[in-house]
């Protein structure tokens, strides 16, 4: 979820201000980037610069992490429980495992942290005013510009429906009791009150955005084909439990018995959750192939619902992209997004285990999103619950390493590139 501030702050560098004052009433919806190969942080407000500063980030040793975060905690004065006491003042958290933007007295404009992005004291203090929890932060190698991204997959309000106009409405005569009985009609002089034209009635006003969620589109896991599993096994009547991904006793027990009444199709099937249990369930149920996908939201820190997704060309990584929703106009039924693809390498085990043979599109050439986005199918019932919730700040996350281990309780989705 974006700031959405008001304020007439202008460009503000390390040392000085550069940049005539913003507009006052100036609805802003913000974003960090910090460059480790230029040591600098830049502040965006869509596609404009709004605030720049020298940073240093971590040394050997203690390296900064690369990938997407957001302001978790925000303490004007705040100490190290890593590093003796260390002072932390204006400090904005991205981890709980210890990683923050902070001032410091020590920003050489080159790695000299234990982790941390330094920052100088005038500009900790500016930044610290301009942020609200939840504002992203992506912290790469290199230099990222977001980009106005229009695509299809991407989410956007409906429209309101227009109401009907009166002159479409079909008049249904009234019919005497009896047809011996004549028709009484009251009678108006025409001639001297001419009949008013139609007048289109206006839709009526959109309501006010939501609060902004968050969004990850991912590989589906162990976890997401268990939940299913567990859903449609309850569903044709196996007692699996409460759909939680966990394989207790329940869940367990129901595989077992769905699978001893189909001993020919697992009778080389020796493990307890398979794609070949996947299928089954699925198709008992009436559903189709499994999708192999999943996209989860989150709101105010907190997970709100996941729904299956299907990825097209599984062997091919998606590589890693970030969405911000801009601006929203809800009469029109359009959304403004911007976005930006982070290089993520694949280590050889992570793509054996996601079964990815090919991971082209996690390089940054010729156009990666628009591959992604193209790949991915939302069905239209989670689609049409989403495009009611985004809100001006809202954030979508693709990638193929799904939740990683910073992601949990009082976060967004974040997404380590390179630890």
């Amino acid at each position: 979820m974006f700031s959405r501030l008001v304020f007439g702050l202008g460009l503000l560098s390390a040392t000085a201000l550069v940049h005539p004052a913003l507009a006052a009433d100036a609805a802003r919806t913000l974003q960090i980037f910090v460059s480790k190969d230029k040591q600098s942080l830049e502040v965006y407000d869509g596609t404009e610069v709004v605030a720049t500063s020298k940073v240093s980030t971590g040394k050997d040793g203690h390296t900064t992490p690369s990938g997407i975060f957001s302001v978790l905690e925000k303490q004007k004065y705040h100490e190290s429980n890593l590093y003796s006491a260390a002072p932390m003042p204006f400090m904005q958290r991205l981890t709980w495992s210890g990683i923050a933007l902070h001032e410091s007295n020590s920003v050489p404009r080159y790695p000299a942290s234990h982790g941390c992005v330094r920052m100088p004291g005038a500009f900790a203090k500016m930044l610290y005013g301009m942020t609200d929890p939840g504002v992203p932060v992506i912290i790469s190698d290199g230099e990222l510009v977001p980009q106005p991204i229009d695509h299809p997959t991407l989410f956007h309000p409906e429209a309101p429906a227009a109401m009907p106009l009166l002159s479409d409405v079909e008049l249904r005569p009234s019919m005497p009791d009896s047809p011996e009985k004549p028709v009484q009609v009251a009678m108006n002089d025409t001639a001297a009150m001419p009949m008013p034209a139609a007048q289109p009635i206006a839709a009526p006003e959109p309501e006010p955005p939501s609060e902004p969620i968050s969004m990850l589109i991912t590989r589906r896991t162990l976890r997401e084909t268990v939940i299913d599993i567990q859903a449609l096994l309850n569903q044709l009547g196996f007692s699996a439990g409460n759909p939680d991904g966990l394989l207790g006793p329940s869940t367990v027990q129901a595989i077992k018995a769905f699978k001893t009444l189909r001993p020919a199709e697992f009778a080389a099937d020796k493990s307890l959750v398979s794609d070949t249990l996947l299928r089954e369930v699925y198709a008992a149920a009436g559903k189709g192939e499994p999708p192999n996908g999943v996209i989860m939201v989150r709101q105010a820190f907190k997970p709100i619902f996941e729904a299956p997704v299907t990825i097209t060309d599984p062997g091919l990584a998606l590589g890693t992209h970030f969405f911000t929703l801009h601006a929203v106009d809800e009469r029109a039924g359009t959304a403004d997004w911007l976005g930006i693809t982070l290089e993520n390498n694949l280590s050889r085990e992570t793509m054996k285990r996601l079964g990815i043979t090919n991971q082209e599109s996690s390089i940054i050439t010729g156009k990666p999103i628009a591959r992604s986005l193209s790949r991915i199918t939302i069905p239209d019932e989670t689609r049409r619950k989403i495009d009611a919730l985004i809100a001006p700040g809202s954030t979508l996350t693709i990638s193929d390493t799904g939740l990683g281990r910073e992601t949990g309780e009082g976060t967004d989705f974040i997404t380590i590139t390179r630890g």
